[in-house]
């Protein structure tokens, strides 16, 4: 039988979160080639919409938000809120899930896992997306999504193509 990634990413390419290690490494013809931090979901892995957690199994980038903005844009609804982030913008917006730099959106490909109903990963808004060099990597601190930081975002971004297979577990 043929391993599984390849019904995902028939050509080797893929992106593949770790819980255990807190990174993000990047695949390519099969091969890791790079890795980066990120910091998952704190309340864990899962599925299920409103669980704050952060969902497992394969799915695919599904838009890619942020090209041309800075590095620091501020985006709120996955729209850029006009604001960079700098140390006295957060100090005035305490406890704020920051959102920066750009967004790689996420689709589950597993209908019944990460696709559809109360488990749908693009309805529940999960993404890679940059956050404040002084949040922790490492360890799982999100509220669902995957955090980086700006500079490792920004390099993700750039070198990954929508529809580009993502497996997380």
């Amino acid at each position: 039988m043929a391993p599984r990634w390849q019904e995902f990413a028939p050509d080797g390419s893929w992106l593949q979160v770790d819980f255990a290690r807190q990174q993000v490494f990047v695949v390519q013809k099969a091969e890791f080639v790079l890795c980066f931090p990120v910091s998952t979901a704190l309340n864990g892995a899962g599925e299920q919409e409103g669980s704050g957690q952060t969902p497992r199994g394969w799915h695919c980038i599904r838009a890619k938000i942020g090209s041309g903005y800075p590095v620091n844009a501020v985006f709120r609804g996955r729209r850029w809120t006009k604001e960079c982030y700098t140390p006295e913008l957060a100090a005035q917006n305490p406890g704020r899930d920051w959102i920066l730099g750009r967004i790689l959106w996420l689709s589950g490909l597993e209908p019944g896992v990460n696709r559809g109903g109360n488990c749908d990963t693009m309805r529940r808004y999960i993404y890679f997306h940059g956050t404040a060099d002084t949040e922790p990597m490492g360890e799982p601190l999100s509220h669902g999504c995957i955090r980086m930081r700006m500079k490792d975002i920004a390099l993700l971004f750039e070198d990954t193509a929508a529809y580009t297979p993502v497996y997380i577990g």
